[in-house]
């Protein structure tokens, strides 16, 4: 598999837990993602092509144990990952980056959480939770194409912190630079893995230039405001 390049952004608290992908191929397809004319069907692929150079790039850090395994001319030495992993989308945009994940750690779980933004206080609400009771996962994956004020991922890490991951990395196609740092600032020891971080949120929370509502533009609705 071709090496992902990737930049650091430039933070004075652990610079090293942000990681913004550098690779022509994600460059390429986050432009066509970005332009309003891109339909539905396109955009939901290019948002499941994105998802694995993300998911690459936040797992080549995860252990793994020798095994025996006999191919068709001798026996071997193989590797296996040695960890339970979760994907946790948050609902709904989340739900797209799902598919591709899991086709690459086909043995993880996937846990829900329902978070959505009050369009008077701007501040995130929990409607939905399916995080199970019993011994968490060893590295938990949050999934939200769009971070923008950051309040939905940060109310999923309070959510995963209090159930007991370990490890915590959140994998967003597209980040506002306001958002990074109150993560960074809220969460110094999760990671964040992002296709592109762009400058600013506009007066309604939008990040611009954005690419809009990941989530309508996923399933094919409007008139919703993006969480």
């Amino acid at each position: 598999m071709m090496s992902l390049s990737a930049e650091t952004l430039d933070s004075p608290v652990r610079r090293s837990r942000v990681v913004a992908l550098a690779h022509p191929l994600v460059k390429h397809h986050l432009t066509h993602l970005r332009n309003a004319t891109t339909p539905s069907a396109e955009f939901r692929m290019l948002i499941q092509r994105l998802s694995v150079f993300l998911a690459y790039e936040a797992t080549k850090d995860l252990p793994i144990e020798t095994r025996q395994v006999r191919t068709p001319l001798a026996e071997t030495i193989g590797h296996a990952i040695c960890e339970k992993i979760a994907l946790v989308p948050i609902l709904r945009a989340g739900l797209g980056m799902v598919d591709p994940i899991l086709n690459l750690i086909p043995e993880a779980q996937v846990w829900h959480l329902g978070i959505y933004r009050d369009e008077v206080t701007l501040q995130p609400v929990e409607y939905y939770s399916k995080l199970p009771p019993n011994r968490p996962v060893d590295t938990a994956l949050v999934l939200d194409p769009m971070l923008a004020t950051g309040g939905s991922v940060l109310a999923a890490l309070g959510a995963l912190q209090a159930w007991g991951v370990s490890t915590i990395k959140v994998l967003s196609i597209i980040a506002s630079r306001p958002g990074v740092q109150e993560v960074e600032h809220r969460y110094p020891e999760a990671y964040l893995y992002v296709a592109a971080i762009d400058p600013e949120l506009n007066s309604h929370k939008f990040i611009v230039p954005g690419l809009g509502d990941a989530g309508d533009r996923t399933f094919n609705t409007s008139g919703e405001r993006p969480i």
